[in-house]
């Protein structure tokens, strides 16, 4: 794979298709009452109809299942689904973690342990000292240094998280030293840490904290940097214009610019989430709705007009307490009696419409977040490495699943 070429193919695509994926479902939903209904608007008769006939079941389950997601969109978006991959051919490794003993892992979550013995098993054996950016507890860091006697120092902000992880380094009189530094704005505290590093690794560092460590283990010339990256709207960089100059240049040319709401579409995917998580999300977005509907009725103001964002404890109690405590934010007095369950209603009438949109929408989710992830592997070949990108564990153990492997050249 040409990372180049490659990108380029998904950039002109993303561009050909902006219409079907860079806007917001609420306001499309809310904004176009009384006008062309936004299916209608964006995509061909007999899409809308496929759509329509899905029942609230399929959407949830389509939405779930990426290949039964392409599957359905397939006859309208066969340029989407043509991409080329972006992962090289290698095989995953068997991860030499298997046998480790039990109390090693001990408060690691089963689909986190799962993620770093996949992660693992993609770094080569090394006998120099291994950075872990943004640590956590150090539990990659932990696991590499017991199982290889390979020296780790763990990165982390969270003084708690540094003492914790250190109290486990030592019980188990493990080579892994904590750093407790803010990876944003400690750079030189950080330089001489880094180059004395041969690996830089990084599982799930969040937007501009994995920028960092791409910038700061290059001019460190780290010989191998691991970055599995997540959360990519995380970011100071908005409007997103692109990371390396090849991405740059053509997001320019096809005068193609990604605000926050869009980089987060990449993020949306979510296989981890319980029950009770996700019955909590529905929830917000059915009670977000059913308030704009309130809001209209008292105001005359069909336009959507946002809320920020609330602890999920409020989609726990009653809607009435949700809608005063919104009402408040807008400087909007409620009367004292609401028909509660006409607006709750109208807001499940809403959140469908919303529903099918955002499915529509994620047929571009996989799409974009290869495109964010070809630009890191571009601006990493531009800083001098050698860049192979591999899923490093299964979907369905978490969509952010892709991972930069980079050799320095030089």
């Amino acid at each position: 794979m040409v990372i180049a070429d490659t990108l380029k193919r998904y950039v002109e695509t993303l561009a050909a298709f902006r219409e079907y994926w860079q806007f917001v479902s609420f306001s499309a939903v809310c904004d176009s009452l009384g006008n062309t209904d936004p299916l209608l608007a964006l995509a061909p008769s007999e899409l809308c109809l496929a759509l329509e006939q899905l029942s609230d079941d399929d959407v949830e389950y389509l939405d779930a299942n990426i290949d039964a997601l392409n599957a359905f969109f397939a006859p309208w978006f066969n340029d989407v689904m043509a991409l080329p991959p972006i992962t090289s051919n290698a095989q995953l490794s068997p991860s030499m973690l298997e046998e480790q003993p039990f109390w090693l892992s001990n408060n690691i979550g089963g689909r986190k342990l799962a993620q770093i013995r996949a992660f693992l098993g993609q770094i080569p054996a090394d006998t120099g000292t291994a950075i872990e950016w943004c640590a956590g507890k150090g539990h990659l860091g932990r696991l590499l240094a017991f199982t290889r006697a390979q020296p780790v120092i763990s990165v982390e902000w969270q003084a708690q998280l540094c003492q914790a992880g250190q109290a486990l380094a030592e019980n188990l009189q493990l080579a892994q030293r904590f750093v407790h530094a803010n990876v944003i704005t400690d750079t030189q505290r950080l330089a001489p840490e880094l180059n004395q590093a041969s690996q830089a690794l990084a599982l799930h560092a969040c937007g501009d904290l994995h920028h960092r460590l791409i910038t700061q283990a290059a001019a460190a010339h780290c010989q191998q940097i691991y970055i599995a990256p997540c959360c990519y709207h995380l970011t100071k960089e908005v409007p997103y214009q692109g990371l390396s100059s090849a991405a740059t240049q053509q997001l320019h040319q096809h005068q193609l610019t990604f605000s926050a709401h869009d980089l987060k579409l990449a993020v949306q995917a979510q296989v981890t989430a319980g029950q009770r998580v996700a019955k909590l999300r529905q929830t917000e977005v059915h009670w977000r709705l059913a308030y704009q509907c309130l809001r209209e009725s008292l105001t005359g103001d069909t336009h959507y007009k946002p809320l920020n964002s609330v602890n999920k404890k409020w989609f726990a109690g009653a809607f009435a307490d949700f809608a005063q405590w919104a009402a408040q934010q807008h400087q909007l007095e409620l009367p004292a009696q609401c028909d509660w369950p006409r607006y709750l209603a109208e807001g499940q009438q809403r959140m469908q419409r919303v529903a099918r949109l955002e499915l529509l929408r994620h047929v571009f989710r996989r799409p974009l977040e290869c495109l964010l992830v070809l630009d890191r592997a571009a601006w990493l070949e531009e800083l001098g490495y050698n860049v192979t990108i591999v899923e490093f564990c299964d979907y369905q153990q978490t969509p952010r699943n892709f991972l930069l492997k980079a050799q320095r050249r030089y």
